[in-house]
């Protein structure tokens, strides 16, 4: 298994400059974690979204990984997904040692 960190992902209750909305998701998210130097995601959910609650209220770290399978065997719960993004990717997030974790699958 190998997994690279990519960001960490923080929930807002108020729109930052930048952010652009995610019509799939229904969030406004910054346009690019690499804009921070800490690569942070600032996220603000819209109802509606298609995302759970806890996401909008708990930070998450996220991770690329080759193949998300043996984390999803490991977690303590699968909260969303996996979902397939398009053909080559898919996202899931899970609840690891009670933290969220999003995974992120790139073939």
């Amino acid at each position: 298994m190998a997994a690279a960190y990519m960001h960490i992902g923080i929930p807002v209750l108020n729109k930052k400059p930048n952010m652009v909305y995610n019509e799939w998701g229904k969030f406004w998210v910054n346009e690019s974690v690499d804009a921070y130097d800490y690569k942070i995601e600032y996220l603000k959910f819209e109802e509606g979204t298609r995302f759970p609650e806890i996401l909008s209220k708990q930070p998450h770290v996220a991770y690329k990984v080759d193949d998300m399978g043996p984390y999803i065997a490991q977690a303590q719960q699968v909260i969303f997904g996996p979902e397939v993004l398009s053909d080559t990717v898919r996202l899931a997030f899970v609840i690891q040692d009670d933290a969220i974790i999003e995974l992120y699958e790139e073939k």
